[in-house]
């Protein structure tokens, strides 16, 4: 750290009853990886009996503190990085007790996004019900699809670390809030890091470009996936309570503000609706 600067300190509690799984999002060098670090280094800490730099640890003990972090292949022995990640994950499943504490960072990314989005989700739910074992869990992402996962699995919670954004500047607050994040600022990052400008106001165009892609390609699917005659909109049911309950959430809605991601959860909070 810069000589001056202070370390922003988090709270952070997991327990097996209401907050088992973390989901962490928020942009590259925001701060999650050193929050994952921050975690075990106390639990190590602490359960060797050293002082520990924090106000208070309330903690039982671990028999195991796995993490997943980095990106590395194994050339030698034939392995990709995606393999490699695979490899230590299936490691950790089929070792994990109730007294084990998992970091995970950015799981499924050496893969498509499909692909990685599913192991993903597929990995927070088994360790969510797996009634074998319930180990304590930091799960760092970018997919924030997985954020979607509270609204299924009682003891999984979505926290990020957050941030602002001043003009095309992002700045790090450090600080661990209780909500996901909304945006990677990935672009942002690369501008810090020295990209040159023309690569960056292309890269914005052609993000711009994919997400009024993907939000038409999503909405023309929920739209055709809505029954055709049940739910006919015309002034002779309007009065349909459950057609005004969707009218009433689509008025209040501020589409200025609106991002694709928030977009593509109201859809599907509306096709839930429709469904029953």
């Amino acid at each position: 750290m810069e000589p001056g600067q202070q370390y922003v300190p988090n709270d952070l509690i997991l327990n097996q009853e209401e907050q088992q799984i973390i989901i962490i999002t928020g942009p590259n060098m925001s701060g999650k990886s050193a929050l994952l670090r921050q975690t075990a280094l106390i639990c190590l800490m602490a359960q060797m009996g050293s002082f520990v730099p924090a106000k208070s640890v309330k903690m039982g003990w671990l028999d195991r503190v796995f993490t997943r972090v980095g990106a590395s292949d194994n050339i030698s022995s034939g392995e990709s990085t995606f393999m490699v990640e695979m490899n230590e994950t299936a490691s950790i499943i089929n070792n994990i007790s109730n007294r084990s504490l998992i970091l995970l960072d950015e799981i499924g990314r050496g893969t498509s996004t499909y692909d990685g989005i599913s192991i993903a989700w597929s990995l927070a739910q088994f360790l969510h019900e797996n009634k074998a074992a319930k180990p304590k869990t930091l799960f760092a992402t970018h997919y924030h699809e997985l954020t979607e996962l509270t609204n299924h699995y009682a003891g999984i919670k979505n926290y990020s670390i957050s941030t602002k954004l001043v003009g095309d500047r992002v700045i790090f607050l450090r600080k661990l809030i209780p909500e996901p994040a909304r945006k990677s600022f990935g672009i942002h990052v690369a501008q810090m890091a020295g990209m040159p400008k023309a690569i960056i106001n292309n890269a914005n165009k052609i993000l711009k470009q994919l997400e009024a892609q993907h939000l038409e390609e999503n909405l023309n699917q929920t739209l055709n996936a809505l029954p055709k005659d049940d739910f006919q909109l015309s002034i002779f049911q309007l009065d349909d309570p459950l057609l005004m309950q969707c009218k009433e959430i689509l008025e209040n809605l501020d589409i200025n503000t609106l991002t694709p991601v928030e977009a593509l959860m109201k859809l599907n909070e509306l096709q839930r609706l429709l469904k029953g």
